[in-house]
């Protein structure tokens, strides 16, 4: 069974040394797994909630976005995209905001501390607090429960939220299911094993220590003069040094290709090696492995429309999926297309049936044919020639129950006047109408 994981990349600031070791390299590895079905998105709406800044929003969509791909993110195989091209997504927080308790939300995490700060500093208890912070974990479950995500990797911090997401699934899925589970309820991925890279001063490497190590920022120069500056102990050249002790170590270790690399090093330490001969060793090794994405970051920052095609295509794909989805969550909820209720049984349900999209089959030279129609009878989906009725009738059969997933292979082409999202809201209506 495939499995979707799901990752969620918040666009503010520029990523440092720290950020490739213990989010990006891992995820992009874990993306080429077999048998898993990966979404990378920008967080962007979620940006929002923390700066207010627009220059800076759009500089780190960009900067984020070129680091993810020239880190080595495939888009032929994972659908990458920003949050704020699926407004699929912003819609699906308001139904879910619909069935969440307000007392839920007062024990989130980043609203409590948010109220602590300000019950200790004596003022109003939601001073400066936005309903973006308040509803935060909200739109983090629509994020998540869009696309139905099976594991979503996340720090400790974030594990209430996905408990949460959890608890809202739930919650909707007993009130407009009749039945059925319309969520899968995520499970939260704590990856232990996840390096943690230390700073220049030996504490986690994060900018709001100023202990960082650039990752593409300054080119080669930058990452010496960055390497230069971790402390070491006063050990001179030719005196037995301590590895275990060393955060530079630490960092060698992330980089080295092997146990045996990482063991040499050691020896070499403890047998005298100079720190600053350590440090050239480790820009050495950081480089082999940096350099040649600085080179693709640079090309695609020179040529920001390439990451935006990029981006585009992954707001394709992942749409095939929301708008369908959306459109089954609609009809669960009674948001649904009006027809006549008092007419006679055989009345209403013809009336119905003429308020829905129809398949119709044909043959015309030899060769057999479908084609989807608007209940106004616009055409929005036709068929290539098909060699046999059965086979016709077969993709006709699949597109109505498996709605825009069968899609992708089928014999098909639309007007050039119909967009994608009109056919696959057709099919999802079609597919609704028969549950």
């Amino acid at each position: 069974m495939t499995e979707r994981v799901l990752t969620g990349i918040t666009t503010t600031g520029t990523p440092h040394l720290g950020n490739y070791v213990g989010a990006i390299r891992p995820a992009i590895v874990a993306s080429r797994a077999p048998g898993v079905e990966s979404f990378f998105f920008l967080a962007d709406y979620h940006a929002l909630i923390k700066c207010d800044d627009p220059a800076r929003i759009e500089r780190s969509r960009l900067e984020i976005a070129a680091t993810w791909l020239a880190a080595g993110l495939d888009t032929q195989r994972v659908t990458f995209y920003r949050q704020s091209d699926i407004p699929e997504i912003t819609e699906l927080t308001w139904l879910l905001t619909c069935v969440t308790a307000k007392g839920q939300m007062n024990r989130a995490h980043a609203y409590k501390a948010a109220t602590d700060v300000n019950a200790a500093a004596g003022e109003d208890i939601d001073a400066g607090v936005t309903m973006g912070l308040f509803c935060y974990p909200i739109l983090m479950a629509a994020d998540i429960l869009m696309f139905n995500a099976h594991r979503v990797p996340v720090g400790r911090d974030q594990v209430q939220h996905i408990e949460m997401a959890r608890d809202v699934a739930q919650r909707f899925n007993h009130l407009f299911g009749a039945g059925r589970e319309l969520f899968v309820l995520p499970q939260a991925e704590i990856e232990e094993a996840v390096a943690t890279l230390p700073g220049l001063d030996g504490r986690k490497m994060s900018k709001s220590y100023d202990n960082t190590i650039p990752l593409f920022e300054g080119g080669e120069r930058g990452l010496k003069e960055a390497v230069a500056r971790i402390v070491t102990d006063s050990r001179l050249p030719g005196e037995p040094k301590d590895p275990d002790a060393s955060h530079l170590v630490t960092i060698y270790d992330a980089f080295a290709a092997d146990d045996a690399a990482r063991q040499t090093f050691r020896d070499e330490l403890r047998a005298g090696l100079a720190w600053g001969e350590a440090k050239q060793r480790l820009v050495a090794l950081i480089e082999g492995e940096i350099g040649p994405m600085r080179a693709r970051y640079a090309e695609l920052m020179a040529h920001p429309e390439r990451i935006e095609a990029a981006l585009q295509e992954g707001a394709r794909k992942a749409r095939a999926i929301a708008t369908p989805f959306l459109a089954e969550l609609r009809h669960a909820v009674g948001l649904r297309p009006m027809v006549a209720v008092a007419a006679p049984a055989k009345a209403q349900a013809a009336t119905a049936k003429a308020a829905l999209p129809d398949f119709k089959q044909y043959r015309e030279g030899g060769a057999f044919f479908f084609k989807l129609t608007s209940p106004q009878g616009a055409v929005l989906l036709q068929s290539t020639p098909i060699a046999e009725g059965r086979e016709a009738g077969a993709w006709v059969k699949r597109l109505k129950t498996e709605g825009a997933a069968a899609l992708e292979g089928a014999p098909v082409q639309w007007d050039a006047s119909a967009e994608r999202v009109q056919v696959e809201a057709a099919l999802a209506t079609l597919v609704a109408a028969q549950d």
